[in-house]
């Protein structure tokens, strides 16, 4: 397991977004902007069961995660790539815990009825970076 140097590890922790990258059925890529996380050991993305990122890492677990400082978007970026897990335990609480970062709120407002939140855990095998990433 590759592990996240103090400045990368701020990236993942700001308020940043990320874009996820995982593989659909038919091979080809999809990826898709989110909030973001780090655990200390894991890259955590939030989502719901049924969502396409969720089905693609259920079917083939590779998964990369970039971000780029949202105050200078030019200054670098960090790429955090290895096998994802879908993990259900604590994912609301979590959900709550993204929407107090990029919201502002205490709890996240866009819930749907009977939606199920899991968060994905990405285990770094592979950093790239560059500037405020590298």
């Amino acid at each position: 397991m590759a592990k996240l140097n103090d400045k990368q590890a701020a990236l993942f922790t700001g308020r940043n977004w990320g874009v996820i990258a995982t593989i659909r059925e038919d091979g080809s890529p999809q990826a898709t902007p989110v909030w973001i996380d780090y655990d200390g050991e894991d890259v955590l993305v939030n989502s719901a069961r049924g969502r396409s990122k969720v089905t693609n890492i259920e079917r083939d677990p590779r998964a990369t995660v970039t971000v780029l400082p949202a105050e200078d978007q030019q200054s670098g970026y960090v790429m955090v790539s290895g096998p994802a897990t879908i993990d259900e335990e604590g994912a609301r609480e979590h959900i709550d815990k993204l929407a107090k970062k990029y919201l502002g709120e205490d709890k996240y407002p866009y819930l749907g009825p009977g939606e199920q939140r899991v968060i994905i855990r990405i285990r770094p095998e592979r950093i790239d970076g560059f500037g405020a990433g590298g």
